[in-house]
């Protein structure tokens, strides 16, 4: 999910908030202009060429909450296409050049122009639909902070416990995986490497087989940055009441 973008400041005219404001909503500008208090009560609909899935956020990452909840309303990721997809792992959208892109043309660089710092749960983790935030490498971003925009869905694999304590040693450096993040792992399954490096911030809650279809998309491989040969694009993201 590594991924290129610009670092931002936040201004200083919104140190003015007050306490309780902030608690509802983040007080960067960038991420929470627009919205309403309500808003932060909805699910996402992501009307996809593969079919709708229903997102859920995270009131434990509000960061990432708002800023989602803010591009969606400002239909930012309206025709933007899954320009990056990877069998048994993960579907990857929200770069705005994607929108008008030629075919073979590289993708993934994209966004908005700002950041936002990492917000890792413990709560919340890699299972098949949990929706995280792109990132660049560690390399140049050792703060791991996250994309403006690009995000990616777990699809994932079932693991064993073998497999799970081959990733604890060798991915993980020896930190162990929850008990209860095991046994989702075992029978819905996910990305367990990724957890406490990207930033989890909700997950579907309808639609599960919607990532299925859009993962055996063929692509171009790796070489080509697992690009879909045939474009999967999100036609509509809206938000919606919860049931």
């Amino acid at each position: 999910m590594n991924r290129k973008s610009m670092p931002f400041q936040i201004p200083g005219i919104f140190i003015i908030l007050t306490f309780s404001c902030c608690v509802l909503l983040s007080c960067n500008p960038k991420i929470s202009e627009g919205l309403r208090r309500n808003d932060l009560k909805k699910d996402v609909a992501l009307a996809t060429t593969k079919g709708t899935m229903v997102i859920r956020l995270s009131d434990s990452t509000p960061l990432h909450r708002d800023n989602f909840l803010k591009l969606v309303k400002q239909h930012y990721y309206d025709s933007v296409l899954f320009h990056r997809v990877i069998q048994n792992f993960m579907v990857q959208a929200g770069d705005p050049v994607s929108r008008k892109a030629q075919a073979g043309q590289p993708l993934g660089n994209g966004g908005p122009g700002y950041t936002i710092p990492a917000e890792f749960r413990q709560s919340l983790f890699h299972k098949k639909g949990g929706i995280a935030a792109a990132r660049m490498g560690d390399d140049v971003n050792p703060k791991k902070a996250s994309s403006g925009s690009q995000f990616y869905i777990v699809q994932g694999k079932i693991f064993t416990d073998a497999g799970l304590d081959s990733v604890e040693l060798f991915r993980l450096k020896g930190r162990r995986i929850p008990p209860e993040h095991r046994a989702v792992y075992k029978t819905l399954g996910g990305a367990p490497h990724l957890d406490q490096n990207y930033t989890v911030f909700g997950e579907v809650i309808s639609g599960l087989n919607v990532i299925d279809s859009i993962a055996v998309t063929p692509t171009s491989g790796r070489q080509g940055g697992d690009r879909p040969l045939q474009d999967v694009r999100i036609i509509s993201a809206k938000l919606v009441k919860r049931k």
